[in-house]
């Protein structure tokens, strides 16, 4: 999946936490919001704060997704709350997909 087409998905799939979502998928959303936050943030404080919360949805959702296309529960997000443990869901993020299908649905389709 390409960076254009993760961000499409990511966006029309705003609140939906129900499937699977493949690394790339992930690691690309997690790119644009990266540059967007950079970029808003040299902007203004109120424009970040905007684009903060345009991505706060999408991000947990695609962070379920992901946490679902490798068999855990979405709720593993929570972990964020704690500082180190933190680490854990990086390793989570980047572990392959399960290339069955699991609990949450078929395996994401990857194009190259």
């Amino acid at each position: 999946m390409d960076f254009q087409t993760a961000v499409k998905t990511c966006f029309n799939k705003y609140a939906d936490f129900n499937g699977r979502a493949s690394r790339s998928e992930y690691w690309w959303f997690v790119l644009a919001e990266v540059i967007v936050l950079i970029v808003a943030s040299l902007i203004h404080q109120y424009v970040y704060g905007i684009a903060a919360l345009a991505f706060l949805l999408p991000a947990l959702a695609v962070g379920a997704r992901r946490l679902h296309d490798i068999g855990k529960s979405g709720w593993l997000q929570l972990l964020m709350i704690i500082p180190i443990v933190n680490l854990v869901l990086i390793y989570f993020y980047v572990q392959p997909s399960q290339p069955a299908s699991n609990n949450y649905g078929e395996a994401p389709v990857v194009s190259a």
